[in-house]
């Protein structure tokens, strides 16, 4: 199958396991993201190298505070399948015992926190779905990083999911300090993440 920007979704009497084998068998370019965001299969195009920069700042951080059994992982899939979903984010932190076993996909709630950083073409769904997505999931902290945030760059903290709806903890302008809550107890300063 080759790559696109949005495959639909299988016909309503198809399952889950159709569209989880839609998104293995796309044949996306080396370095894209395939993800299925509401049903739809997405491809979308490699990090740019800010993106890849303020990935590694971060988890340079994490790996100071986070418990000796979790892990910190990029490119693994968290599935949704409730919402019609596997989202792929940046750094997703979670317990390695959730990693072990077959397949590449993990159950969203074992996330103990996921950090999402928009970029051009996927800001939307970042902004939006997988707000959404995530707090219907059941993942407990939710960290957007939004460089292309209309005015000036944002940082939004996401937690205590209730009901599929997060309560916004914390929000900030690019150069101010977000904390992450414990197990973290890590205060971050996103005036080092580069701005594109």
């Amino acid at each position: 199958m080759s790559a696109c920007a949005g495959q639909p979704a299988p016909d309503p009497g198809h399952d889950w396991d159709d569209l989880v084998r839609i998104r293995e068998e796309t044949d996306a370019p080396k370095g894209c993201r395939v993800e299925i965001i509401d049903e739809i299969v997405t491809v979308s195009p490699p990090p740019s190298k800010d993106h890849h920069t303020t990935v590694a700042l971060i988890q340079r951080r994490l790996y100071g505070v986070i418990p000796e059994d979790w892990g910190i992982y990029q490119t693994l899939g968290v599935a949704l399948p409730v919402r019609g979903g596997i989202y792929v984010p940046d750094l997703v932190v979670l317990p390695r015992t959730a990693v072990s076993g077959p397949g590449y996909d993990v159950p969203a709630a074992e996330a103990r926190l996921v950090v999402e950083i928009t970029s051009r073409a996927n800001a939307n769904h970042d902004r939006v779905s997988k707000v959404n997505g995530y707090a219907k999931a059941g993942v407990e902290l939710f960290l957007l990083l939004d460089p292309w945030h209309s005015g000036r760059p944002t940082a939004t903290l996401y937690g205590e999911p209730e009901d599929g709806t997060y309560r916004v903890l914390e929000t900030v302008e690019y150069g101010g300090r977000i904390s992450l809550p414990e197990p973290f107890g890590l205060d971050l300063d996103t005036g080092v993440f580069p701005v594109s």
